[in-house]
């Protein structure tokens, strides 16, 4: 069983950057940031695949970029002209070999591990 651990988020004004990274006990096939604002549905944010393809939601396009350290075992997901739409606990969630399951977050894959999440508010 994976485990994830974030970290990285905090408060930043709009137009701000942060840098959010996730902390994972083993390897996945893929790896991904979701995110969850009061109220909102679940968004899928971004994700990686094992061999590097990448997926990302319309609304963070060109402004975010996930990345993976495979030898720490990382995550990450670079944040630039942050908006406050951006506020959200942002979750880190990982998916193993052969479940069949797609990759891409941001089009409506699902993953069998997630984090405790990570706070991120951006003012205006």
């Amino acid at each position: 069983q994976a485990q994830l651990v974030e970290s990285g988020g905090g408060s930043v004004q709009a137009g701000g950057s942060l840098k959010l990274s996730c902390a994972a006990s083993s390897r996945s096939y893929c790896m991904a940031w979701f995110r969850q604002a009061p109220g909102k549905e679940r968004e899928g944010v971004a994700s990686i695949r094992v061999d590097g393809d990448t997926n990302y939601a319309d609304s963070v396009k060109g402004r975010f970029t996930i990345a993976k350290d495979n030898a720490k075992n990382t995550l990450y997901l670079q944040m630039n002209s942050l908006t406050p739409a951006d506020t959200a606990m942002y979750y880190c969630s990982a998916e193993p070999w052969g479940t069949g399951r797609l990759c891409a977050a941001a089009w409506g894959a699902t993953y069998t591990y997630r984090g405790q999440g990570t706070q991120v508010t951006v003012s205006s």
